[in-house]
């Protein structure tokens, strides 16, 4: 595989291969994977030589429609596409969603190319555009709430108080019904309020570590009290740039919603991670530049996972598949992630749900700007 020829043109086509930025393979007729451009490599997490060994179904997930493909492809010698086809598996990954374009090789019967379009960070971009739009529609909703609703709610539970003084012991069950009820709702409307807060965020550099164990000691004495905790950290990492207040809620409601995922699972366990990645770039709102954001912090369960019909809408508003959930705390952490210009996504299947916050870290300048910013 990959070996170097006499032929001129045959090196020169594995040369262009491997400069392809997309994971390149030929299958042949066995199955076998005969071929593999530099990228494949990468993709698959192996060699060329360890790749010549082994059949294709090898590295893919239990019943991938990627096989069925190829099959299909001999059967008719066309090119067949198939798009955002997931090939998570423990050999892969768990976020390797792709497209995937299949052609026949005439040239050699039985064999096919095939090309895979890592869609994971284009599809992270795209809901994350998705939750900032949501988390607007949350602040238009909170203010037109907290104006339109508190106010008459006032009024009626002053009126159900009045009438709890004058009624029978069998009404004055209804007026406390009343009562709880509309306390309920000025509770909602509350906790909605937080979403029209459009304040400049006071940062300042962070050590995640500290935020992360503080995080882990209010569970660990709380809701989370049966609950293992596992740490995988970067003792490396440079601070991160952002306001403890809020990552302290981001990761609280993170490991609130972990642990409500673990209530009927054996051995429950909490796993937190950090760690540095070569980060994308975002347009953060009231800077010029693009900001990297190459801290990540993810925040893991082995509960039973999210429902496949709510994943794609997780971080929107009044979204839960709790029976008793409001919807609105994974909405919280999108909006305050947002605000400090990062990403947050969640990778969930049966048994091992991650949510991984990407932030900025701090540089020096920033620090510097706010102080020169402040004396001016």
């Amino acid at each position: 595989m990959q070996q170097k020829t006499k032929n001129p043109e045959q090196n020169l086509a594995g040369l262009v291969l491997d400069a392809v930025r997309h994971p390149v393979i030929l299958v042949d007729k066995d199955n076998s994977i005969a071929y593999a451009n530099a990228y494949a490599e990468q993709f698959f997490k192996a060699s060329s030589s360890v790749l010549a060994r082994n059949k294709l179904e090898t590295f893919l997930p239990f019943g991938s429609p990627l096989l069925s493909l190829i099959n299909q492809v001999r059967e008719k010698p066309k090119p067949v596409n198939e798009y955002h086809v997931d090939l998570s598996s423990p050999k892969l990954g768990y976020d390797k969603l792709v497209d995937i374009f299949v052609q026949p090789l005439s040239e050699i019967p039985g064999s096919v190319v095939v090309l895979f379009q890592e869609k994971s960070m284009a599809e992270k971009l795209d809901r994350q555009m998705t939750h900032r739009g949501a988390a607007r529609s949350v602040t238009g909703l909170a203010s037109m709430l907290a104006h339109e609703i508190k106010n008459p709610l006032s009024g009626i539970r002053g009126a159900a108080q009045l009438l709890e003084s004058v009624v029978g012991d069998d009404d004055r069950q209804l007026t406390r019904l009343i009562t709880d009820e509309t306390d309920r709702i000025v509770a909602l409307v509350d906790r909605m309020e937080v979403f029209s807060d459009e304040r400049p965020i006071e940062r300042f550099p962070i050590n995640i570590h500290t935020v992360l164990d503080h995080v882990k000691r209010l569970a660990q004495n709380g809701f989370a009290k049966n609950i293992k905790f596992v740490e995988k950290y970067d003792p490396s990492l440079p601070p991160v740039f952002a306001n403890r207040d809020q990552l302290i809620q981001i990761f609280l409601n993170l490991v609130k919603n972990a642990t409500e995922a673990l209530e009927s699972v054996k051995n429950p366990t909490i796993t937190l991670t950090s760690s540095y990645r070569p980060g994308i770039k975002l347009s953060v709102q009231g800077r010029h530049d693009k900001v990297t954001l190459p801290m990540e912090f993810c925040v893991e369960d082995n509960g039973a996972g999210v429902p496949k019909d709510i994943q794609e809408n997780l971080f929107d508003p009044f979204i839960t598949s709790k029976p008793n959930g409001s919807g609105l705390g994974l909405a919280l952490v999108a909006k305050l992630v947002n605000d400090h210009g990062g990403v947050v996504e969640c990778d969930s299947q049966p048994g091992r749900t991650i949510f991984r916050v990407l932030l900025p870290m701090w540089r020096p300048e920033e620090t510097e700007h706010k102080h020169s910013g402040e004396t001016e």
